[in-house]
């Protein structure tokens, strides 16, 4: 069931709704990249000192395991945290590790010191190094439990190769895959099932649209909707 959609600029979608009632009614996404739901049970965890660390909430959906079938048939697709459904994936050489404690382990610090990405594109591992704690985080707001920064999914898009016109992200958190590929001038189909982050998400979106930058062709001001349907997103 599709709740509400915003059309922020021509080429560029937000959906509140199931991804599994959204996907099918879409034109065929050339990359799926996304962070689904783990199916780990994701649980706030607490530093040293017993402070909340990183979001506070758990992640919808994350109490069931994770089926990624549905996104295996995209032309290329960047899964983040396929480490824990890794037995659901074909095989690939292609992994992406994001470093995000490259000064090494510290004290009270309770998260992976990496992340992990299945793709079915590359055929080497590659990494990206970026610290994602406290000023290290540049700025911007952490607003979503899971929330990746916007240098690493630009770098993620970066990688897919051309053409690879539409991004379509079918657990959008925070919108921060569609700010990434408004920044990369690319079209971008955002879904979320939580109203609360889709929120979020049509703001932090919105806002790079409006953002200017000589070097990127942005995408147009929305015109009235109209998403033709087409191939889903999915194998058959």
């Amino acid at each position: 069931m599709i709740e509400r959609v915003e059309h922020l600029a021509e080429g560029v979608s937000l959906y509140l709704g199931d991804a599994r009632a959204v996907l099918p009614t879409l034109a065929r996404a050339d990359a799926i990249v996304t962070d689904p739901p783990y199916g780990i049970a994701y649980k706030p965890l607490r530093g040293s000192n017993g402070s909340k660390m990183w979001g506070d909430e758990t992640v919808r959906g994350d109490d069931a395991p994770f089926d990624p079938a549905a996104f295996l048939g995209a032309p290329a697709a960047i899964l983040w945290g396929a480490n824990n459904f890794a037995a659901r994936l074909p095989d690939t050489n292609g992994w992406l590790v994001w470093d995000k404690s490259p000064r090494g382990p510290r004290e009270g610090f309770v998260y992976s010191h990496c992340e992990l990405a299945w793709t079915n594109f590359l055929g080497r591992v590659q990494k990206f190094t970026k610290e994602w704690e406290g000023s290290a985080r540049g700025g911007e707001e952490f607003v979503h439990p899971t929330q990746k920064p916007i240098e690493l999914m630009k770098w993620c898009i970066e990688l897919i190769p051309p053409p690879a016109v539409l991004i379509i992200d079918p657990f959008m958190g925070s919108g921060t895959t569609g700010i990434a590929a408004v920044q990369l001038g690319r079209k971008f189909i955002g879904i979320e099932i939580e109203a609360k982050y889709f929120d979020v998400a049509c703001k932090r979106v919105a806002a790079a649209v409006k953002q200017p930058d000589l070097f990127v062709e942005r995408p147009a001001r929305a015109k009235p909707p109209e998403l033709q349907l087409g191939e889903v997103t999915h194998a058959d």
